[in-house]
């Protein structure tokens, strides 16, 4: 499982709201929507959006980078509505699982315990080394191997693109996760990248066969 947009929704309640109030405090505001947010965040990406859109420089990108952090320490982002009974049930039947994310693991953690999700078996979030971390494909490899699971026997469930390009890279089964937004850019792209496109956490828990 990804984390942000998947399992919790941090993007609308947590990540925005602190670009807001970042930009506020430092920039006198921001014309920027949260589904603007959601939309340059998806492409050109975060860097690109932060630094050659609203032009921030490598100091001042730290800088945010530091509000975001203080700004998450105190806020925790709710559980999708579904996805507790999901994991659990999941879980239940002998299900393990992984989350692969860019938040950092501790954060993960943290919100597993706060919503009240059964522990994760694996965690890899934004610690893990560049050059190990999603979208490339050494945190599959490392379940796999672990858990002695063959490729057909795993999901990886993303809400973006590099959620995508790792399990592609990795020769598993992918999932997209859309119950975040209604963004109808997003939605294209996802759909052509995967047959299995959710809309809702109910979608997914068919196809799990949790029922």
């Amino acid at each position: 499982m990804d984390h942000d947009d998947t399992v919790v929704n941090s993007t609308a309640t947590v990540h925005y709201p602190s670009f807001v109030e970042f930009m506020d405090r430092y920039y006198g505001g921001t014309q920027y929507t949260l589904e603007d947010y959601f939309t340059y965040n998806f492409d050109p990406g975060v860097l690109a959006f932060f630094h050659e859109m609203i032009g921030l420089s490598d100091a001042e990108m730290k800088a945010e980078e530091q509000f975001w952090r203080d700004y998450v320490e105190d806020h925790i982002p709710p559980v999708f509505p579904g996805i507790r009974a999901l994991l659990w049930d999941y879980k239940e039947a002998g299900g393990i699982i992984a989350v692969i994310s860019h938040s950092y693991g501790d954060y993960i953690r943290r919100d597993y315990r706060a919503d009240g999700l059964p522990e994760p078996d694996f965690v890899h979030g934004w610690e893990v080394p560049l050059e190990r971390r999603k979208p490339l494909p050494d945190s599959v490899f490392e379940i796999l191997d672990r858990f002695s699971l063959r490729p057909e026997e795993v999901l990886v469930v993303d809400d973006l693109k590099p959620g995508c390009d790792m399990a592609k890279a990795a020769g598993v089964p992918f999932a997209a996760a859309g119950w975040a937004h209604s963004i109808p850019a997003i939605e294209q792209v996802m759909r052509r990248e995967t047959p299995l496109y959710f809309k809702t956490v109910e979608a997914l828990r068919k196809h799990l066969e949790l029922d």
